[in-house]
Parts: C-alpha cells; sequence; structure tokens
C-alpha cells in the first residue's frame, strides 16, 4: 500500500454537489474518506458510489458549527478509520437577501456553517496532521468573495476563507501542513438553483446566461471544483501553500 492510499480524508458538506464529488475522488485516489452532513442518512448516496468502486467510506453525521459534535466526529474518524490528515471546508449554506432585508439570524448562520465550521474542524484536525508531519487543508471560499448582490453574509464569510487559510499556511507550514483556498465561480450545484429561484429565474435560463458571461463560455460542474482540490490535496503539492484559486472559467478581477 503506497503513502497516499493511506491518507484518511475528511470532506464536510459531502451528500451532494461539490463536496459529494470531492469525495468521490479522493477516493478514487486511494484516499479513506469520511463523508460528513448535517445528516448522516444523507450521505448515504457519496458512501455507496465509493465502496461500490472498490473504496472505503465513512458517513458521519455532523453539525460544523457545533463544537461538541465536531470533537466527537474527529474522534470517531480516528478510531474507525485512522489519523485523518486530508480536511476540506466545504460545508456551507446561503441565506441571501439584500442587506437592508437580512436577518441577524442569516447573518449569524452563514458566518457560524462557513468560518466558524471550518476553524472548529481545523482546530480538531490539527493535530493529527502535526503528529504525521503531513497535512493538506483545503478550504471552499467562492468568487462571491469579490462581492455579489444580495451576498453580504456569503461575500464576507468566503473572503474570510482566504483570511483564514492565509494563516494557516504560516502558522502550520513548518509542521509538513499546507493550506489552500479553492473559489469556484459558477457551478450547477443545489445552492445555485436556489439562487436563481431567489432572483426568479428559470434555472436552465440562469445558467445560460452565465454562460455568455464566462470566457470559456460554459458553466461549472462539480467536478471541475473536485479536479481542483485533489491537486491541492496530493503528496506532490508540498510546497504550495496559502493560495487561492479561482476555479470559474477565465480571470477574475
Amino acid at each position: 500500500m503506497s503513502t497516499t492510499e493511506q491518507r484518511v480524508a475528511v470532506v464536510t458538506g459531502a451528500a451532494r454537489g461539490i463536496g459529494a464529488a470531492t469525495a468521490v475522488r479522493l477516493a478514487a485516489e486511494g484516499r479513506a474518506v469520511t463523508v460528513i452532513d448535517l445528516d448522516e442518512s444523507a450521505c448515504k448516496d457519496t458512501v455507496e458510489k465509493i465502496t461500490a468502486a472498490g473504496g472505503h467510506a465513512l458517513a458521519v453525521g455532523c453539525d460544523v458549527s457545533d463544537e461538541a459534535q465536531v470533537e466527537a466526529a474527529v474522534t470517531r474518524i480516528a478510531e474507525e478509520l485512522g489519523a485523518p490528515t486530508i480536511l476540506v471546508n466545504n460545508a456551507g449554506v446561503l441565506r441571501d437577501n439584500l442587506l437592508f432585508k437580512m436577518s441577524t439570524g442569516d447573518w449569524d448562520t452563514v458566518m457560524n456553517v462557513h468560518l466558524r465550521g471550518a476553524f472548529l474542524m481545523t482546530r480538531a484536525v490539527q493535530s493529527y496532521m502535526v503528529e504525521a508531519g503531513f497535512g493538506r487543508i483545503v478550504n471552499l471560499s467562492s468568487s462571491s468573495a469579490l462581492g455579489n448582490r444580495g451576498q453580504v453574509n456569503y461575500s464576507a464569510a468566503k473572503a474570510g476563507m482566504q483570511g483564514f487559510t492565509k494563516t494557516l499556511a504560516i502558522e502550520l507550514g513548518k509542521f509538513g501542513v499546507t493550506a489552500n483556498a479553492v473559489a469556484p465561480g459558477f457551478v450547477v450545484t443545489d445552492m445555485t438553483a436556489a439562487t436563481a429561484a431567489r432572483v426568479g429565474m428559470d434555472f436552465d435560463d440562469f445558467q445560460a446566461a452565465a454562460a455568455t458571461q464566462i470566457p470559456v463560455q460554459r458553466v461549472g460542474r462539480p467536478d471541475d471544483i473536485a479536479n481542483a482540490i485533489a491537486f491541492f490535496t496530493g503528496e506532490d503539492a508540498g510546497f504550495v501553500s496559502g493560495q487561492v484559486l479561482y476555479v470559474a472559467g477565465g480571470p477574475l478581477d
């Protein structure tokens, strides 16, 4: 068994969309993968896809914004799969609204899942990475970090993920741990479908309109993002850290 095959990866928000695609991709590369989502039963499809292909996966239900649940989840992962040395902080939610309509709850929910969740998960797994002398952390940011109407909470959270990433890279680098961020542009997921609904557009029309603004003239798919994440988690990416990679089909300001 190679070193790569022995790695244990944790992907949050992995029941569907980018998280599910990432879990499947990492499993295909020989990692044992923990599929985390709020509802453990919702992880079933992702786990079955991995195991059907001969991989090893564990479903774990966890609210990443809850400290006790995160600690319990990581302890379980270490006991059942082994020490986690790859972490993909993908879990996220939308609570879109214009600033003057946005509730405090909408702001807090987005901050708690994205930023508090990434903080709690990273803090919980970093000791395993430090002990192993190897770690790969990938945080999901977004092109919305550059600003997006109706998403003041989400934009702030995703910009925060970039600062979080760069600081992790500085603090953990000497232990063999890298931290990078992937910032998707328009990707076809349940979240972008919800955005289309919010603005009152048919989702197919919404995608077609978005594609006209993208240099490669198509919208992204979850696998496009999983490919970038897989690079950052690789054995050969040890000299790449503190970076933010926009995966958006073209340059962004």
